[in-house]
């Protein structure tokens, strides 16, 4: 269907309004934040996706708002897999707790460009070549394979492609500077520079691997809709509460040991769907109803092996203290 300029412009307002909101009452000042607090925020982000949702079944149709729904569901469920890795990054870098908000807040922003961007060349390549469907499906199904065999491993920042060029093109601080990205401080010649500090390598880390899931993220939600309001719209509420979501969940992360087994079988079902797309059509509804399902299994099947065993560690845990990412050749 053809979306108006009017519904983008209260979709902007309404994400720049949720921001200002985070950036300006939540965290107005920079504060370790606690799992109770955490759970506020998540319910506000969530229940600001339900009202932008039904705003779209009003004005846009059931079919479109069924298609937010699903995308939503999706894109929030793949989101929770971008926490482990956010585990695994704070711990390499040491990231003080009062501070990691910052980095997420700042990551998040970069992640709604860089998704913004591939939903255009997603969407564009789709409506010129239909096979780029079977391509996408194709690499959901493997993506899915990958999930299962795959190993959570440890964050190697000097590994990162992104983080090995930055630092070839600019100094970095050896130790934290506050809770500041950059500073200005005197290099061994004794001459006035501007460096970096870790915790702007930490948010280079964050946006990479952003990047690397929203190439997974983006073609699932084309094989549920190519309209590019929805599918960004829906994208954008997603991530948008991934920072509550994280410091409600973080404690408890390994609690979800089976939830990669789901959201490789969500994977799986949508290039299915891509791929029997011109012989059989699956429904909206058919569609919600099956991931709904898939992570219904995954939650309650983690719940009943952590209930009795206690815990299924999903991510090691890295001493604070030794700060692999720190600790490298100046």
């Amino acid at each position: 269907m053809e979306v108006t300029s009017t519904a983008w412009i209260v979709f902007i307002i309404t994400i720049v309004a949720l921001l200002a909101l985070d950036l300006g009452v939540f965290n107005r000042k920079a504060h370790v934040i606690k799992p109770k607090e955490a759970m506020i925020q998540v319910v506000v982000f969530i229940s600001a996706a339900v009202v932008f949702n039904l705003g779209i079944y009003w004005f846009m149709g059931p079919q479109t708002g069924l298609e937010f729904t699903t995308g939503y569901i999706m894109e929030l469920m793949l989101s929770v897999d971008n926490l482990f890795v956010f585990v695994l990054v704070f711990a390499s870098f040491c990231v003080p707790e009062k501070d990691q908000h910052k980095v997420l807040f700042y990551g998040i922003i970069g992640a709604l460009v860089f998704r913004f961007a591939f939903i255009l060349a997603g969407v564009t390549l789709v409506e010129a070549f239909d096979w780029v469907l079977y391509i996408f499906g194709a690499f959901l199904i493997f993506t899915g394979i990958r999930m299962v065999v795959k190993k959570e491993k440890e964050v190697e920042p000097d590994k990162n492609f992104m983080v090995r060029a930055f630092r070839k093109i600019m100094p970095v601080t050896s130790g934290y500077e506050g809770d500041k990205f950059f500073v200005r401080k005197r290099d061994e010649a004794g001459n006035l520079a501007l460096w970096a500090t870790p915790m702007f390598v930490a948010l280079l880390v964050v946006e990479t691997t952003d990047i690397m899931f929203a190439v997974d993220s983006i073609p699932a939600i084309l094989g549920i809709t190519t309209n590019t309001f929805i599918v960004f719209s829906s994208n954008a509420f997603a991530i948008l509460g991934l920072r509550s979501m994280y410091f409600a969940l973080s404690h408890i992360m390994n609690a979800f040991c089976y939830l990669k087994y789901g959201l490789a079988g969500i994977l799986s079902f949508v290039g299915v769907k891509m791929l029997i797309a011109e012989f059989y059509h699956v429904p909206v509804e058919i569609s919600l109803l099956i991931i709904v399902l898939i992570l219904g299994v995954a939650i309650i099947a983690s719940w009943l092996k952590t209930r009795k065993t206690g815990t299924c560690p999903v991510v090691e845990e890295i001493e604070e203290d030794t700060c692999p990412a720190l600790k490298r050749k100046e």
